[in-house]
């Protein structure tokens, strides 16, 4: 920019120079200014455009990015998570419409693992690091509205000091616009799902308004969303039983991922949700380089979980049998949440920038009453119960970054630093309960797991241009833990649990070289430590189906990660190929074991000694190639995840070195994307989506043998399709369909078969 105002006063100058010289020698000044013009142009900044975003994105070496136009044109979009669904190597653990644990998977962990990828919105966290699992920790997407996000920007790996040692997976980072003037929309979305499984064949409906509206006044800018979500999910669980209950018929002959006997029973997990969501974006710009931003976050979810039992009595009538798994099955949940952050960022495109970002989440109210047992004759459950709360749970953030820049925006080194604080509490009492549908007829406590962490940091790094072509960066981070307040409580067992402290630094180090415009490489090593979430030092569950031990002396991931990347761009495509390390010592690691004296799984984590997953990853993307308007993109990810030694067991029967050399659980060696989108012109897109993986073990000692099964991992090829059109400037449509083969599959739940999306919209601006 600093150029092109340059050139812009400097342009009446060039035109008379050009005149003067014109009327004696006409060909030759014209050939110079020629060249003096593309001279100018090039040295326009091209790698300083991040200096108008958040500078969070600043310290981001971006390997993945998605538009929102993008992204319309190319997913089904109901929610907002939906946009990442084809980025190379990432999975989106995505059950059903509205699903609130939607947790991503990267290319060297997987989806139990939350808190090792940190997503933010402006630099505000949306990760729930109370949290490293499928539940309480699954990402906040519901503080992003569709319509207002920019940008999706990504980087594999804990390359930058800017990120905790959580970005060992991945950083995500979306980057939502404020409007320029008056603008809004309101869009409706309707899904049918055709599922058929076992006992259920029932088609399972979807139904959502999103509504959004923006205005500036002069310096001051406002931005208001909501959404409105019913949905009908499949069934996410089932009922089994090893045997088939005495005096029943109707049960599914089945085996566990194990080969042990499963019958099925029933379905369970029909989850009906009233899912509401309100935010509020206003900005105000104290001065043209100084703005000022202020975001309020509303979130609601009423929903209930019903059970459907395939057993018959002799009489014909269906029954629970006596079967506990119906009631954990069945229950009623209300959420209420609240989100608050602020922001102050400076953009003077000189030598300092500043920025400030202070956020809160909050579990206002966060209760799941469910029944304790199922009647032996009939479908009726006990009237005592048990109800889970998590009132009280949540988080705070503060960050304050800076850049110098020396010499401006011509500078060759550009020094960033910034601290970091973030606190979290976990507060998880279940109660028993007189009357399970009234959660205040509260009768003692079941169990009780809450606790605190803490996290302290500084960190600072230096993008230095060593040549125009060749930057090195190198930096630092500190990190100061602890772990308190701990506290667990079963039955009559009451155990208050130590502080535990820790304190690590981090050292990072990116080299990337680009001798031409064709191509460009890079060679990053980092060292990154992920401490445990107060979920996995205190958690106790035991609501529905999920049961968790957890354990507070764990030790941080000690990863080191290294990567070689190397990009070919040609006229009308490109090409990037990627290998990769992750080197762990102490990996935390989860489990599922089974409850003595019973078939009912839960969940214990541990400190695994010494992991290691290697791979590569290929991509391409290619843009009116053979037919124009046509795009293609795609990628395929090969990893080598293994376990190099363990003390301790992989299960309770294995021998201890049952687990060296085995697979690691949760991640897959293969997986793959591809997407083909055609473009006839601006108002019509098509667009025709595949999806692999290959099958992944859940147990240390790869005692999986069974995999398309319910709480097995299976192989799958998925393939998506959708129609975009754009009616005029205010209206649009689309319509497709999820699975478009009706794969039946099972990644722990049953996911989605063949689904039909269709959209309208109506905007203005």
């Amino acid at each position: 920019m600093r150029y092109l105002v340059i050139l812009a006063a400097a342009a009446p100058m060039l035109a008379g120079t050009v005149r003067a010289q014109a009327q004696t020698q006409a060909p030759a000044p014209r050939r110079d200014s020629v060249q003096t013009m593309r001279a100018i142009n090039i040295t326009a900044e091209v790698e300083d455009r991040s200096t108008v975003k958040p500078i969070q994105q600043l310290t981001l070496p971006v390997t993945v990015s998605i538009t929102q136009r993008r992204a319309e044109e190319t997913v089904n979009l109901v929610d907002a998570e939906d946009a990442v669904k084809y980025l190379p190597s990432v999975f989106l653990r995505k059950r059903n419409n509205g699903d609130t644990q939607a947790t991503l998977a990267t290319r060297v962990w997987g989806t139990s693992s939350s808190a090792r990828t940190l997503i933010f919105a402006d630099g505000v966290p949306l990760t729930a690091l109370v949290a490293n699992n499928n539940t309480v920790g699954g990402p906040r997407w519901g503080l992003v509205a569709p319509p207002e996000v920019e940008r999706i920007d990504m980087m594999m790996g804990p390359y930058s000091a800017a990120y905790a040692g959580n970005s060992m997976g991945a950083v995500m980072e979306i980057t939502t616009r404020l409007p320029r003037k008056l603008e809004g929309q309101i869009q409706q979305t309707q899904a049918l799902q055709a599922f058929d499984l076992y006992g259920t064949r029932r088609n399972f409906m979807t139904s959502q308004t999103g509504a959004s509206v923006g205005e500036r006044f002069g310096n001051f800018a406002i931005w208001a969303s909501g959404n409105y979500q019913k949905s009908n999910s499949q069934p996410l669980s089932y009922v089994t039983a090893g045997s088939t209950p005495s005096g029943t018929t109707g049960a599914y002959p089945e085996s566990n991922k194990l080969n042990a006997a499963a019958n099925v029973l029933g379905a369970s997990g029909l989850l009906n949700t009233h899912m509401m969501n309100g935010k509020i974006k206003a900005a105000y710009d104290i001065t043209p380089t100084l703005r000022a931003t202020y975001t309020f976050g509303l979130w609601r979810n009423d929903g209930n979980s019903g059970v459907q039992p395939y057993l018959a009595a002799s009489s014909g009538q269906p029954t629970y049998a006596g079967q506990s798994g119906f009631a954990s099955g069945a229950y009623d949940i209300d959420q209420r949440h609240t989100a608050q952050a602020f922001t102050l960022r400076t953009d003077t495109k000189k030598t300092w920038d500043l920025e400030l970002v202070g956020s809160t989440y909050r579990f206002n109210y966060d209760q799941q009453r469910s029944p304790v047992s199922a009647t032996a004759t009939g479908t009726d459950f006990s009237q005592n119960g048990r109800v889970a709360v998590l009132d009280g749970t949540g988080w705070a953030t503060l960050d304050l970054k800076g850049t110098w820049k020396p010499a401006g925006q011509i500078s060759r080194h550009t020094l960033s630093s910034g601290l970091h604080y973030e606190h979290y509490a976990l507060k998880n009492t279940t109660f028993n309960t007189s009357d399970w549908r009234d959660g205040g007829s509260r009768s003692g406590v079941f169990t009780q797991g809450d606790g605190k962490t803490e996290s302290k940091a500084a960190w600072v790094q230096d993008a230095w241009y060593i040549t125009p072509d060749l930057k090195l960066t190198l930096g630092g981070r500190f990190e100061d833990w602890r772990g308190y307040d701990g506290l667990n409580v079963s039955g009559s067992t009451r155990v208050v649990q130590p502080t535990v402290e820790g304190q690590k630094f981090s050292p990072k180090g990116l080299i990337t070289w680009n001798p031409s415009e064709k191509w460009a490489f890079s060679a990053a090593l980092a060292k990154a430590y992920r401490f445990a979430t107060p979920a996995e030092l205190y958690q106790l569950v035991s609501t529905g189906t999920t049961f968790t031990s957890p354990n507070p002396n764990l030790e941080p991931d000690d990863v080191t990660s290294t990567e070689l990347r190397a990009e070919r761009k040609f006229q009308r495509a490109s090409v990037q190929l990627s290998l990769f390390q992750d080197d762990v010592h102490d990996a935390i690691i989860s489990q599922f074991n089974t409850l003595a004296g019973s078939t009912q799984l839960y969940s214990f984590v541990s400190n695994v000694d010494h992991v290691r997953a290697r791979g590569a990853e290929l991509g391409f993307g290619t843009n009116d190639v053979l037919v124009r308007g046509l795009a293609l993109s795609g990628n395929v990810t090969f990893v080598d995840p293994k376990t190099l030694a363990m003390s301790g067991r992989a299960s309770a029967t294995a021998a201890p070195d049952a687990a060296i050399g085995k697979q690691l659980p949760n991640i897959p060696k293969w997986r793959s994307t591809a997407t083909a989108m055609y473009r006839p012109n601006d108002r019509l897109t098509y667009t025709l989506a595949a999806r692999y993986s290959s099958k992944l073990y859940t147990t240390l000692d790869n005692a999986d043998v069974r995999y398309n099964t319910y709480q097995g991992f299976s192989e799958w090829f998925v393939m998506d399709t959708k129609l975009n059109f754009r009616v005029n400037e205010n209206w649009s449509a689309s319509g497709g369909i999820d699975n478009l083969l009706d794969r039946k599959y099972f990644l722990f739940h049953p996911f989605p078969h063949r689904t039909f999306i269709a959209g309208l919209k109506f905007g203005f601006n």
